[in-house]
């Protein structure tokens, strides 16, 4: 290993991409892997408690200013899809790549539904690394197709006819 995240070498074949908050020790789960799986699980639900906290004090504004039963019953449903949509997105991101367009057009959405993201964080890290799934299928995809180029005869390389 050639650092302390636990990252191979580089004359080893495909290297591990590295993970928010877990750099490669998802690879093989050491150097604090679950330390790191607990603070992120805590620091993900810590986050979406106060943000919770937040759009409270925003629908007590609202309430203040008496803006109607209408646009504070707006306001509760956006943030409730936006929330059910961006916990999905981000949920599917998990096991899959996303696609950069999509993920250019949903922006906004995710950002008003910022607590869906931050529970959909909690609860994939209370399983595992999130996005790990993802990275280790690629990971083993690619250490797999490097061992049959690696382990390919060339056949003798003294009857090769050399090029002129």
């Amino acid at each position: 290993m050639s650092d302390e995240n636990g990252t191979p070498s580089p004359a080893t074949g495909p290297r591990p991409e590295p993970l928010r908050f877990f750099g490669t020790t998802w690879v093989d789960r050491t150097n604090g892997y679950t330390a790191r799986r607990i603070g992120v699980a805590v620091g993900s639900l810590a986050a979406a408690v106060v943000s919770c906290l937040v759009l409270r004090f925003a629908y007590q504004g609202l309430q203040i200013a008496e803006v109607g039963s209408f646009v504070t019953l707006l306001m509760v449903v956006m943030f409730a899809i936006c929330s059910a949509l961006a916990f999905r997105h981000t949920w599917d991101g998990f096991t899959k790549r996303p696609d950069p367009d999509r993920q250019a057009s949903l922006r906004g959405l995710l950002a008003i539904g910022f607590v869906g993201s931050l529970l959909a964080y909690f609860f994939r890290s209370l399983v595992e690394a999130p996005g790990e799934k993802l990275h280790r299928e690629e990971y083993e995809t690619a250490r797999k197709q490097y061992e049959k180029r690696s382990t390919r005869r060339s056949g003798n390389p003294s009857k090769k006819r050399r090029r002129s």
